[in-house]
């Protein structure tokens, strides 16, 4: 089918202008394109005043609406819908989004927009539609602007071709390092944290005074992210360093625990409030970066209604414009330092912030650059601002010479001039003629208004033509020496500084640098409040936990009775063994209490229906365990290695059919020997090292046997002699000092052992 053109010629098929491409190679050109696109002209910042088109064009658009800081609010809509129409031709909503980020203190660490009314909160509350909120330009941005009259940057025609606007804005402002970055593009990103203003400069200064300064020395100088909201970055300097030498890395960032009630200043450190009878609350003044405050306390909330944190009481939201989270902790024992690490760890009271220095140099390439390089393209562009706007100037004042040439022509010559105005019908040739003048001299004489003339005398004139004779000398000086560029960026940037010094509110440092202290490891375990308990397990297996160290008779079911009875603290783990070889693990805090008989053990742990229970130990991680086998094989095992991470538990003693697990001690310290007792009541002694070492096994001969096999195993120091419990309900035990004649190597068959040994040939 054929078209008809403007002209109203008919054109060809439109099909003919189909072109016959492969797709991948079409789509790979298309991709590409797009890709380059969000690149640079929609993700990255610029390095030279670390702005997205988006800002950048918002603050433009601020300035013809001469939104200064000494001037009214106008409403944001206003200012939306100016920028939308002339410069950026996108939604009206993303264009907001991007203006109240400017305008909020806690995500800006130098805000570029002043607002007014609801622009969201740190609690993560939206702010109000545009149609209710107004705007203006802060002193920040303005000297991020500053010099945009003076030649200093190109301009580009906008979308529609109807307006110009700035391809970089030229101002001194470090605004790149000073507010940060961060953007998504097609197979790249960026991450730049906030920093101090004063540092940035102070690191600059360095490198203009020293190009060649080594890194080490600017990180004297430029210590590390400066967020809106302070809180504490808890890396080492090696590691902070390390990051900004290669433009990529993360920081650690914790909220600050701070309480500026407390009376003890190692209290208001910590974040310690005391609140009588030994009682304590902690206060959070600070969150991370970009962590909502009612996120953070919601995360709080539900880990103590997950029992997640079993030390916290409560958490409670007192802030009022300064942020104060309260938590009260379960009881006074309980260690704050424990408290705050169980925080970091189950919620965004720490949180990672990526650090990679992705930006678009003066040539629009984007590049990953270290600190140091990064400020040296900075501070190149600076030089090139000071060079053109120099010679802008220079510009200026050649044009200024030339009319006031013209001018003292003309006062000198007056009554000629007005002559010739008067009598001529063209009197600007008959001047340039007669008087050697220029077109533009010639017309500003003529535009003169006769109000003027009795301003034009010759001595003001001349004063002010030798002025810009002085002033064009020491800008062709500047100009040609890179020495006195150097020296006026360095003056110019002291300036700036004492606008953001470490004694303003605006220039102090709010994020603390402090390298985290080793803290013990973290673990739910650690988290249960630590108090005496007292362990009875019955004979058909229950069990459960009564609150003390006690020691009296327990009721057990009809038919039930004692079996094991330990005294330890709820932050223990109990090792359970069975003669089948396998170990379990329980904690202490999580067995019935001893209000009734307690509970199935088997329905805690899944212990064989046919295996028994020999052992109830209260687990030691330095300790170790003499474990040996009815066959009369045996061995050590650190207690260390035998918690089990499952209810099946963990085999430790290998035994075959008809064998069990017989022996379950542990060693005690100073304990040099192993006294073994068979069923054929024959005894040996012999040196504890002879036995190995093992997490698992079946072990080596204690003892010999010609029938029957071990019927108990213990050790003891050899000095101290052998002790056994005597029969009765006594309690008393016999000690045989007299041991050496029972000790000989590991293997023997061994004798009977000492008079009024029991009968049971148990220790």
């Amino acid at each position: 089918m054929a078209t008809t053109t403007d002209d109203g010629t008919e054109d060809g098929d439109a099909f003919d202008a189909i072109v016959d491409a492969p797709f991948d190679s079409a789509l790979s050109e298309r991709y590409l394109v797009y890709a380059l696109s969000t690149i640079t002209a929609r993700s990255l910042p610029d390095l030279r005043d670390g702005l997205k088109p988006v800002h950048r064009r918002i603050l433009w658009g601020m300035r013809g609406l001469r939104l200064d800081p000494g001037n009214a609010f106008k409403k944001c809509s206003r200012v939306v819908g100016d920028v939308m129409g002339k410069y950026h031709p996108h939604g009206d909503s993303a264009l907001y989004d991007a203006m109240v980020r400017l305008a909020q203190p806690f995500v800006m660490r130098y805000p570029l927009v002043e607002g007014q009314g609801n622009f969201g909160n740190i609690d993560g509350d939206n702010a109000a539609a545009q149609r209710y909120t107004e705007a203006r330009l802060t002193k920040t941005a303005i000297q991020l602007m500053e010099g945009l009259d003076e030649g200093t940057v190109d301009f580009v025609a906008t979308y529609n071709n109807e307006e110009e606007e700035p391809v970089v804005f030229p101002g001194l402002f470090p605004n790149l390092l000073a507010n940060g970055s961060t953007g998504i593009a097609v197979g790249m990103a960026t991450s730049i944290p906030s920093h101090n203003v004063a540092e940035i400069i102070d690191a600059a200064l360095e490198l203009v005074e020293n190009p060649h300064v080594e890194h080490a020395r600017l990180m004297e100088l430029f210590h590390g992210p400066d967020f809106a909201t302070g809180g504490v970055i808890v890396d080492s300097p090696t590691a902070i360093s390390h990051a900004y030498e290669t433009g990529r890395g993360s920081f650690r960032v914790r909220g600050r625990f701070f309480a500026a009630e407390a009376k003890d200043p190692a209290d208001r450190d910590s974040g310690i409030e005391r609140t009588g009878g030994g009682q304590y609350q902690l206060v959070i003044s600070e969150i991370p970066y970009m962590v909502p405050k009612g996120k953070l306390i919601e995360q709080i909330a539900q880990a103590i209604a997950d029992r997640k944190l079993p030390i916290l009481e409560d958490v409670r939201d007192e802030s009022d414009e300064q942020i104060r989270i309260v938590l009260v902790p379960k009881s006074r024992n309980v260690d704050p330092e424990l408290l705050k690490e169980s925080l970091y760890k189950l919620t965004d009271l720490e949180t990672r912030f990526g650090l990679n220095l992705n930006v678009l140099d003066a040539t629009r390439t984007p590049m990953v650059m270290g600190l140091k390089e990064l400020l040296g393209n900075w501070v190149a562009s600076q030089i090139d601002v000071l060079q053109r706007r120099t010679q802008h100037r220079l510009d200026k004042i050649a044009l200024r010479l030339e009319l006031l040439a013209g001018y003292i022509i003309a006062f000198l010559n007056l009554d000629r001039v007005i002559e010739i105005i008067r009598t001529e019908d063209e009197p600007k040739p008959v001047m340039m003629a007669e008087f050697e003048l220029t077109d533009r001299q010639a017309e500003a004489i003529l535009n003169m208004r006769l109000r003027s003339l009795r301003k034009l005398e010759e001595m003001e004139l001349r004063r002010e033509h030798d002025a810009l004779l002085l002033e064009r000398d020491e800008l062709e000086k500047l100009l040609a020496s890179p020495a006195r560029q150097r020296t006026r960026l360095t003056r110019d940037l002291k300036a700036l500084r004492k606008d953001y010094a470490e004694d303003t509110e605006l220039g102090r440092r709010r994020t603390m640098i402090a390298e985290a202290a080793p803290v013990v490891e973290f673990s739910m375990d650690a988290m249960i409040e630590k108090e005496p308990v007292t362990v009875i397990l019955s004979a058909r297996g229950w069990i459960r936990a009564a609150r003390g160290h006690l020691a009296q008779e327990w009721k057990f079911k009809e038919g039930d009775g004692p079996a094991f009875e330990i005294h330890c603290q709820t932050t223990d783990k109990l090792l359970i063994a069975a003669d089948n070889g396998r170990f379990y693990t329980l904690g202490a805090d999580k067995l019935p209490g001893a209000r009734g008989f307690g509970e199935p053990i088997r329905t805690m742990v899944d212990i064989d229906a046919d295996a028994a229970i020999v052992a109830l130990l209260a687990y030691r991680p330095d300790a170790r365990l003499l474990l040996a086998s009815s066959a009369g094989k045996g061995f050590l095992a650190p207690m260390g290695e035998l918690l089990a991470e499952t209810r099946k538990g963990r085999q430790v003693v290998n035994v075959k059919d008809g064998v069990k697990l017989a022996v379950v001690r542990p060693v005690g310290e100073g304990h040099d020997h192993v006294a073994a007792v068979g069923d054929n009541r024959k005894l040996v002694v012999f040196a504890l090292d002879e036995l190995p070492e093992m997490n698992r096994g079946q072990g080596v001969a204690l003892q010999r046997y010609r029938d029957g096999g071990l019927a108990d195993a213990i050790s003891f120091n050899l000095e101290e002699g052998l002790s056994w419990a005597m029969g009765g309900d006594s309690g008393r035990t016999r000690t045989e000092r007299d041991i050496h004649m029972w000790k000989v190597a590991r293997g023997a068959a061994g004798r009977l052992p000492p008079q009024g040994f029991p009968r049971d040939n148990k220790f």
